[in-house]
C-alpha cells in the first residue's frame, strides 16, 4: 500500500466500497489513509 499514490489510494477506497468487497481488506486501506491522514478527504463510514 506504501507505493500507491495518495490519490489512488483514495481510488482504491471507494471502489473498494462500491465493490462491497472484503470488510477486512477495506479497512486495511482505510488504516493506510489514516497512516497517511488522508481521512479528512473522505468520509470514513467503518
Amino acid at each position: 500500500m506504501q507505493r500507491l499514490s495518495d490519490e489512488l489510494l483514495i481510488e482504491s477506497y471507494y471502489k473498494a466500497k462500491e465493490l462491497k468487497l472484503s470488510q477486512d481488506f477495506i479497512q486495511l486501506i482505510e488504516s493506510e489513509i489514516r497512516r497517511r491522514s488522508l481521512y479528512h478527504k473522505i468520509k470514513l463510514t467503518s
